[in-house]
């Protein structure tokens, strides 16, 4: 084998092995974060977790996540207003809240 190609190899492993590192650490740390957020309004959704409006706006609670808070669907925004009329304590932003729906 030529020492070029050799090199090239060694470069493609290191490479392909931060790139695995850092994936499984992304994945983790998103993990973490969307653990932590169930466990902060899980009290929060389980009191209206069985609630037609928050349950039917499960659907528009994926888009909104996966936009990044871009699409928000007429049902999510109907399920945020009822959660906030039901429960005026809670301090949870719109995401937090479209990821608690998402777990429910």
């Amino acid at each position: 084998m030529k020492p070029v190609s050799l090199v090239a190899l060694c470069l493609l492993g290191f490479a392909s092995g931060s790139f695995a590192s850092s994936f499984v650490a992304t994945t983790d740390t998103i993990g973490a974060s969307l653990a932590n957020t169930v466990e902060g309004t899980t009290n929060v959704t389980s009191s209206v977790g069985d609630d037609k409006v928050v349950l039917e706006a499960r659907p528009d609670a994926a888009s909104f996540v996966a936009s990044e808070g871009d699409i928000r669907g007429v049902r999510l925004e109907a399920a945020l207003k009822h959660i906030r009329t039901e429960l005026p304590q809670v301090q949870a932003s719109d995401m937090q809240l479209a990821e608690a729906i998402l777990a429910l």
